[in-house]
């Protein structure tokens, strides 16, 4: 695909100048073109009238005692009158039908496809048919080279001039429906923090969709790990390097998971958050330097239901 935009891009930058000539053009010909075949067609009525004038010269001039020739003759006339009816009926239809001349909008309308040659390119008329048929005009071959992660191409044009290109080649796993970069950069983050099924969950309440437009699940997590080589979840590693959730943090406070949250909120309380609606991750020594007695009184609160089924939200 790269490659296909790259040579496109580069076609259009060489036609550029010419779009507006062509757009000229065909305004100059939407106005002549009418007139052209109308006098085409005068011309040939004027030519059929002669024929039928010969003919009747010529059917006048016999002998009336000469039937045969008489006949003969009277069958021309009547067949080159028939040529004058139908060359007439045409000239009268063009008259009829004569195409209106080209409006100041429709020639604006020209020469800005003219002079944006790029919206006519991939107007939704113009198929990959027509483009190629516009690439074999102008150019006549493509070198193609790789060399390291790198295509380098040597388009040879028609006219004897040539251009270098050079587009950085796919890797592996990369394509047409790979997903964006920001994704890649997203999961990397959170595989350092929750399992596969966790992440899937996430990205789908985030709005974020496969390169497919698919919703995520935990296979299609676990494949995108493997394919950008990005370590899966081990269960306590965040422990282990002295990280901890809200949840978490809150628990080993002695205080609700919301009050963290105002504390990170005011500023009282160091935290990271990738971006909005991961979790939030609190380090060990943050905790242990937090001065928790403004807060403490808040710990002793009764939660707002005894119900054993409650379950705390939090939105970030």
């Amino acid at each position: 695909m790269r490659v296909d935009q790259a040579v496109g891009a580069e076609v259009l930058q060489r036609l550029q100048p010419l779009g507006i000539e062509a757009a000229i053009q065909a305004i100059e010909s939407s106005t002549v073109q009418a007139g052209e075949k109308r006098r085409h067609v005068e011309l040939a009525l004027e030519q059929a009238r002669y024929e039928a004038g010969h003919a009747r010269r010529q059917y006048d001039a016999v002998d009336p005692d000469n039937r045969l020739v008489a006949g003969e003759l009277e069958r021309r006339w009547n067949a080159a009158l028939v040529a004058v009816r139908e060359r007439q009926d045409e000239l009268d239809a063009l008259d009829r039908h004569k195409p209106e001349a080209l409006g100041e909008e429709e020639r604006r309308s020209l020469l800005r496809m003219g002079a944006d040659l790029e919206l006519a390119w991939h107007h939704a008329n113009a198929t990959a048919t027509t483009r190629k048929r516009i690439i074999r005009a102008v150019i006549r071959e493509i070198v193609v080279a790789i060399e390291d992660d790198q295509i380098k191409m040597l388009v040879h044009w028609q006219g004897g001039d040539h251009t270098a290109l050079s587009v950085r080649k796919n890797k592996a796993g990369h394509h047409r429906w790979g997903a964006p970069p920001d994704i890649e950069e997203l999961i990397r983050a959170l595989a350092r923090q929750l399992p596969d099924r966790a992440i899937a969950s996430l990205l789908n309440r985030l709005g974020k969709t496969t390169g497919r437009q698919n919703g995520w699940t935990q296979s299609r997590v676990c494949t995108f790990r493997n394919q950008h080589d990005i370590a899966v979840y081990k269960k306590d590693e965040r422990s282990e390097r002295g990280e901890y959730t809200l949840q978490e943090t809150a628990a080993k406070l002695g205080l609700r998971p919301m009050t963290v949250l105002r504390m990170i909120h005011a500023g009282d309380l160091k935290a990271e958050q990738y971006c909005k609606g991961t979790p939030w991750i609190i380090r060990h020594e943050d905790i242990e330097q937090l001065d928790i007695q403004r807060y403490s009184g808040s710990s002793g609160r009764s939660p707002l239901s005894q119900s054993q089924d409650q379950q705390i939200q939090l939105f970030q």
